[in-house]
């Protein structure tokens, strides 16, 4: 890297008040050590303990920081709300803008896009609680067992239920609508899980993940020393088309930086789009970070690309 790009000051964003509070803080800490090393002076902020609408924050001058680095996940980390908050302070910040962030943490709001662009996506109906026991099995239903039960809002897989006939729908509702008053059931895609990483648009190495549960669920993400993280590095087939489809789904998102989509690939080898990711996991357990190493790039190489990346495109929209 230009040594010019070393030696900023740098907030490290991480904590706050979601559900995914507990991978945020690890994702925060690899990536304040990683920025520390590679001689950037580092500020940890947790926004549930301080606030970013004022002018110093745990007593820095917003105008004397160099670049937000985001490590937050869920509610108020990738929904947008942060990202506009730093873009009014003229901070600027790593991942993608306000639009793409609330857009792409809506699973609803994401699907009408793909459905729009053409980006491959598992059939799906929304549901409210206010929907009797006996319309929401007629959804259910309509769409076929088994399905995906799942919070529109919700990262790290919380919340989320395969229900494979009726019997288990009712659990599954109560579960997912604990996180949210939206819930989406989605037809669900046998086959292989994937997930594919994007530097700005340029994917990463996918990775297919065999898991022992039936689902690649919170559990199996960051605590599971059995989860199986397979590449496949040919130029064609299966790993070429999720590749592709995944940077088809984040430019029509409106993604930047790095970002991270969740597919299934049925049996016929064909890929659908589950979600992307605005701001993918940091911790030794991540998906990103995995890929990224297959490249030959360092933990510290990638945090490094995130800071250069956050500042050109900052320079871009000034410029602009």
């Amino acid at each position: 890297m230009p040594a010019e790009s070393r030696g900023h000051r740098i907030a490290v964003l991480s904590g706050g008040n979601s559900s995914e509070r507990e991978v945020s803080l690890k994702s925060g800490a690899a990536v304040e050590m990683a920025l520390r090393s590679l001689g950037h002076r580092v500020l940890s902020i947790d926004p549930s303990q301080a606030s970013l609408s004022d002018t110093h924050v745990n007593g820095v001058a917003w105008d004397s920081i160099d670049l937000a680095f985001l490590a937050l996940h869920g509610a108020a980390g990738e929904d947008g709300t942060i990202q506009t908050q730093l873009e009014s302070l003229g901070v600027p910040y790593t991942g993608s803008g306000p639009r793409a962030s609330q857009v792409a943490f809506s699973k609803l709001a994401s699907k009408q896009v793909f459905l729009r662009a053409g980006v491959p996506t598992p059939p799906w109906q929304v549901v409210e609680p206010r929907l009797s026991q006996s319309e929401l099995t007629g959804v259910a239903r309509q769409l076929g067992f088994p399905l995906v039960v799942k919070p529109d809002q919700q990262g790290s897989s919380l919340g989320v239920s395969l229900v494979h006939d009726e019997s288990e729908l009712r659990a599954a509702l109560d579960l997912a609508f604990s996180f949210g008053p939206v819930v989406l059931l989605e037809q669900a895609i046998v086959g292989e899980e994937w997930t594919v990483g994007l530097l700005d648009d340029h994917p990463l190495p996918p990775i297919r993940i065999s898991s022992q549960g039936t689902i690649f669920d919170y559990q199996a993400k960051y605590h599971s020393d059995d989860t199986q993280y397979i590449f496949d590095d040919s130029a064609s087939g299966v790993a070429a088309r999720t590749a592709l489809v995944t940077r088809h789904a984040c430019l029509a998102l409106g993604t930047r930086g790095v970002a991270r989509a969740d597919l299934m690939v049925d049996r016929l080898g064909r890929p659908f789009v589950l979600e992307v990711n605005t701001i993918p996991g940091f911790t030794d357990h991540s998906l990103v970070p995995k890929a990224a190493a297959r490249l030959g790039m360092s933990f510290e190489d990638l945090c490094q690309w995130c800071v250069d990346s956050a500042l050109a495109h900052f320079q871009q929209r000034r410029a602009a």
